[in-house]
């Protein structure tokens, strides 16, 4: 299983790990600097997307960019180039059978993910989090390392939530919601909805501006 890595940065080395983890084999970093192109990054050349998808064909891309947004404009990118994705989780990652995971996901080393979860495409959740019952992620969903989030939260798409935050549980009459392009703050606890582009930060969560 031969894929490429879209994307040259720290978390980018991390899911050539992962990748290699899972029995996959990493063959190169996509980067659309170009100042990057041409040089090689851990014995992995760093590529342009033409010329990755001209020297690996038959590779999958996987994206590794923590930005939601970002990550969503290059996996288009990718897809309309012509690369299929591929997803990957650690093995040590704990989940039930109860588990309906997107086409792309990455799930990091040392999570957590119970029962009735439902996963959107190209989710990313990094390393050491938990993830409770009857939760719903949009597309593009990243989860720093450290993320705890409880029972009956639904996400929308591109919600991007920091180091070390905790979501407090909903209900199934009135789960908690992360609307779409919001940003929860390292640290924070969450303990109310979050509106659309709204960044909260603190204990409690509290609004500091919009997007």
């Amino acid at each position: 299983m031969t894929t490429a890595i879209y994307g040259a940065g720290g978390f980018a080395r991390e899911v050539a790990w992962l990748v290699e983890e899972c029995g996959g084999d990493p063959v190169c970093f996509i980067d659309d600097d170009f100042e990057s192109q041409g040089t090689d990054l851990n014995g992995l050349p760093i590529l342009s997307l033409e010329e990755a998808h001209t020297k690996y064909p038959e590779a999958s891309v996987v994206g590794a960019i923590g930005t939601p947004a970002a990550r969503e404009a290059v996996m288009d990118r990718a897809a309309a180039q012509g690369f299929r994705t591929e997803t990957f989780v650690h093995p040590n990652v704990r989940t039930s059978r109860w588990i309906e995971m997107g086409d792309g996901a990455v799930i990091c080393a040392g999570n957590i993910l119970t029962t009735n979860i439902e996963l959107g495409r190209h989710v990313q959740i990094n390393l050491d989090c938990t993830v409770g019952h009857d939760v719903r992620m949009g597309d593009f969903v990243t989860l720093a390392p450290g993320v705890h989030v409880s029972g009956w939260v639904h996400f929308g798409n591109r919600v991007y939530v920091g180091t070390g935050a905790v979501i407090v549980n909903g209900t199934s009459d009135a789960p908690i919601e992360i609307a779409d392009d919001a940003i929860i703050g390292a640290g924070a606890c969450v303990t109310r909805s979050v509106e659309s582009g709204l960044t909260v930060v603190g204990v409690p969560a509290k609004p500091l501006q919009r997007r």
